[in-house]
C-alpha cells in the first residue's frame, strides 16, 4: 500500500508567499489611487475655476461696457434745443431725421422722443417698414421712471420689432425743470451675444427674476433658473418684457458651491453679479477634462512607480555587485593617486624653481636695459651743460670785465641749477615709494586745494604763453587720501607738459576740470595742442622718451607722474580729442572709500 507524503513543498510555499505579496501591492495600489485621484482632482478643479472666475471676469467687462457705452446718450440729447422744441409740438419730423443721422453714426438700434403719455413723437427709424412713430409705450418701466424725473433702464423684447434690446430713458424737462416728454435709445445685444456664440463657451446672463436674458446658446434664452410666483408672471406681461415667452423652467440643478447640471451635462459653474442691473452673468465649463487629467496623474504616477520599482530592485542586486568589486579595487586606486599626486607635487616644485629663476633673470636684463637708457640719456643730457660751461670758463680767464664775468657767473649758476634738476628727477626712480618723512605722509586732502597750490607756480608760466586758463569745480571738497606736495608734482608736470604741447598753435587754451564720478575723483587737464599724435599713453609714460627738442627735456615727467598716481592707488589716463589738443586725467579713489578699503 502505498503511503502519501504530505510534506509541503518549499517551492509551493515560496509561490503562495509571492501570490499574497502581489494581492497586497494591489490592495495597496487601489488605496493610495484614491486619494492620489482625489488630490490631482482637487488641483486641477481650482485650477479651472481660477481660470473660469477668469473668464467670466473678463464676459461681465465686456458686456457692461456694452450696456454703458451709450448711457451718456440720453441724458445729452434730453438737453438738446431741437428735442426740447419737439417735445413742445415744434419739428418733430425734422427731429426725425437728425435722430437718424444720429443712430447711424452711433450704430444704435433707435433713438426715439415720446409725450407725456408714452407716444412716440418722433423715431429715428421713422421711414423704416416697422417704425416706433406714433407707436405708444407709455406702459414700459423705463418710460414711467423716465416720467418722474430718474433715469430708466429696462431690458425686454421690443413691443413693435419683436427683437430684444436694452433700453436707456432720459426725461425732457422745459425751463422750470418739468418733464415734457421722455427721449429713449434701445440699444441691440445680438453682436455681443454672437461673439459669445463663436468664443465656444458656455456663459449666460440672467435678470433679477432669475430670466436668461442673453445666452452664448439661444435655446437657453428667456428660460427661467428659479420658479417664477404668479404675481410676478403678470407683472412681467403687464410690462410686456418678453412678449409671448412661457419663461418656462430650465432644466438645471446647482449641485454645491461650484457645480451644475444643465440638460444632463456636468458643469463647473462661476457667478458675476452686475449690481447696477441686478443681473448675475453665469460661466460654465466642463468637468470631463479635470477627470481625463486626474485619471492621467494616476496612470502616469503608477507608471513611474513601477519603473522606479524596478529599477531599485535592479539598482539593489547591481549595489551588492559594484561593492564587492569596489572594495578590491578602492585600494589600488588610492596607492596609484597617492603615487600621481606625489609626481605632481614635485613636478610643481621644480615649475617654481624656473619661474622663480627665470623672474630673476629678466629682472637683471631690465635693470640692465634701464641702466643702459639712463647712461645714454645722462652723457646726452649733462653732454650739453658741461660743455656749456667749460666754454664759460675759459672765456672767463681772458675777459677783464667785471660785468662780463657776472653775467657768466649767472649762466653758470643756471646750468649748475639745470644739473641739479636732472639729478632730482633720476633720484625718484631710486626711491621705493613714500618713504614716510614729515613731506610725504599721506593725509586728506582737497583736490581744489591741490589746484589752487599748482597755479601759484604756474600762473607766470601760463601768463608768457598767453593761454587762456577756464577751471571748472564742485562746491563742495573732492577729498582723496595722499600727499598734497606730490600730487601736486603731476598736476604741474601735466600742465607745463600742454603748454610745450601748444606752442606751435594759435589758438592755447587749458581747461582744468575737477569733478567726482561714480564714486572716484577726477582731476583733468585738457589742452588745445597737436593731441598724441601717433603714441599711445604707455609709450608716452616711458623714461626718457620725450617729444621736445633735445635739450628741454628728458621725457621723465610722466613716468614720475605714473608712479605717484600708483602710489594713490590710482590711474592716470590719456586720450586726443575731436576737436584737437588733448586730455590727460587723474583717476583716484575718495578718501572715504580709501579708509572703508
Amino acid at each position: 500500500m502505498t503511503r502519501l507524503d504530505t510534506t509541503t513543498h518549499p517551492d509551493l510555499n515560496m509561490g503562495a508567499f509571492r501570490r499574497r505579496w502581489i494581492v497586497i501591492l494591489l490592495i495597496l495600489a487601489v488605496l493610495s489611487a484614491i486619494p492620489l485621484f482625489n488630490l490631482a482632482y482637487g488641483y486641477f478643479k481650482n485650477e479651472e475655476l481660477q481660470r473660469a472666475q477668469n473668464r467670466v471676469s473678463l464676459y461681465r467687462s465686456t458686456l457692461v461696457n456694452a450696456l454703458e457705452r451709450f448711457q451718456h446718450l440720453p441724458f445729452v440729447l434730453a438737453r438738446d434745443t431741437h428735442v426740447l422744441k419737439a417735445a413742445r409740438g415744434d419739428d418733430r419730423a425734422a427731429l426725425s431725421v437728425r435722430l437718424s443721422r444720429f443712430a447711424a453714426q452711433t450704430d444704435l438700434d433707435a433713438i426715439y422722443l415720446m409725450d407725456r403719455t408714452g407716444l412716440t413723437v418722433s423715431a429715428s427709424n421713422y421711414d423704416a417698414p416697422v417704425t416706433f412713430l406714433n407707436q405708444n409705450y407709455g406702459f414700459r418701466p423705463y418710460f414711467k421712471a423716465a416720467l418722474t424725473g430718474s433715469r430708466g433702464q429696462f431690458y425686454g423684447i421690443g413691443a413693435t420689432t419683436s427683437l430684444p434690446g436694452f433700453f436707456v430713458a432720459e426725461p425732457v424737462r422745459d425751463e422750470i425743470g418739468t418733464p415734457v416728454g421722455v427721449i429713449a435709445i434701445k440699444l441691440g445685444l445680438s453682436n455681443l451675444e454672437k461673439s459669445w456664440k463663436d468664443g465656444g463657451e458656455f456663459v449666460f446672463a440672467s435678470n433679477a427674476d432669475g430670466v436668461v436674458v442673453l445666452s452664448s446658446d439661444a435655446s437657453w434664452r428667456y428660460h427661467t433658473l428659479t420658479e417664477i410666483d404668479t404675481d410676478r408672471r403678470a407683472a412681467i406681461r403687464a410690462n410686456r418684457q418678453f412678449g409671448t415667452e412661457p419663461l418656462a423652467p430650465l432644466d438645471w440643478t446647482v449641485k454645491g458651491n461650484s457645480t451644475v447640471t444643465l440638460d444632463g451635462a456636468q458643469y463647473l459653474h462661476v457667478t458675476t453679479a452686475i449690481p447696477k442691473l441686478g443681473w448675475t452673468l453665469h460661466f460654465l465649463t466642463d468637468e470631463g477634462p479635470i477627470w481625463q487629467r486626474s485619471m492621467m496623474v494616476v496612470i502616469v504616477v503608477a507608471i513611474i512607480t513601477f519603473i522606479l520599482l524596478t529599477i531599485a530592485l535592479f539598482l539593489r542586486s547591481e549595489r551588492i555587485r559594484i561593492a564587492l568589486q569596489a572594495s578590491q579595487a578602492d585600494s589600488r586606486q588610492l596607492r596609484a593617486t597617492n603615487a600621481k599626486l606625489a609626481r605632481e607635487i614635485e613636478e610643481r616644485r621644480m615649475a617654481e624653481q624656473r619661474l622663480e629663476r627665470a623672474r630673476s633673470e629678466l629682472a637683471r636684463a631690465s635693470k640692465l636695459a634701464a641702466l643702459g637708457q639712463l647712461s645714454a640719456s645722462v652723457t646726452h643730457e649733462l653732454g650739453q651743460p658741461i660743455a656749456a660751461m667749460r666754454n664759460y670758463l675759459a672765456a672767463a680767464e681772458f675777459d677783464d670785465d667785471p660785468n662780463g664775468r657776472r653775467d657768466r657767473l649767472n649762466r653758470l649758476n643756471g646750468l649748475v641749477t639745470r644739473i641739479e634738476s636732472i639729478f632730482n628727477q633720476l633720484k625718484f626712480f631710486a626711491k621705493p615709494g613714500f618713504s614716510g618723512s614729515a613731506d610725504e605722509r599721506l593725509d586728506e586732502i582737497d583736490l581744489r586745494d591741490v589746484w589752487t597750490g599748482a597755479q601759484e607756480l604756474l600762473d607766470v608760466d601760463i601768463q608768457n604763453a598767453g593761454i587762456e586758463l577756464t577751471l571748472t569745480q564742485p562746491n563742495r571738497p573732492v577729498l582723496v587720501r595722499g600727499n598734497h606736495l606730490r600730487l601736486e608734482q603731476v598736476l604741474i608736470n601735466l600742465v607745463r607738459n600742454a603748454i610745450a604741447a601748444m606752442d606751435s598753435t594759435n589758438h592755447r587754451a587749458i581747461h582744468i576740470g575737477i569733478d567726482i564720478q561714480e564714486g572716484r575723483a577726477l582731476l583733468s587737464v585738457a589742452d588745445s595742442g597737436q593731441g598724441l599724435g601717433d603714441y599711445s599713453l604707455e609709450q608716452l609714460q616711458e623714461p626718457f622718451l620725450t617729444t621736445r627738442a633735445s635739450g628741454e627735456g628728458m621725457g621723465l615727467g610722466l613716468a614720475i607722474s605714473t608712479e605717484i598716481i600708483k602710489e594713490h592707488d590710482g590711474r592716470l589716463t590719456a586720450q586726443s580729442q575731436p576737436e584737437g589738443g588733448a586730455l590727460f586725467a587723474m583717476d583716484l579713489p575718495l578718501a572715504e572709500q580709501k579708509e572703508a578699503a
